[in-house]
């Protein structure tokens, strides 16, 4: 089960950006660089997180763009 927000990941040779649950991504990009760019827009303008996978599909960074129950202390 895909966790909710934005997620770029691989698609070929290039990269997409996908809604968690959706069955098409919202784009594609030459560069995974642009595809980040892209999903950080949505996902601040969503208030969600951001999910960014590596070439091996695995989930190699996480942003979280919405309100933090337990927001770090300091």
């Amino acid at each position: 089960m895909a966790k909710p927000g934005q997620h770029v990941v691989p698609n070929g040779n290039r990269w997409s950006v996908r809604k968690a649950g959706a069955a098409r991504a919202s784009g594609t990009f030459t560069t995974q660089e642009e595809a980040i760019s892209r999903a950080k827009e949505i996902a601040r303008s969503q208030g969600t997180e951001l999910f960014i996978h590596g070439r091996d599909g695995r989930i190699r960074e996480r942003n979280s763009y919405g309100r933090d129950p337990l927001p770090p202390k300091g």
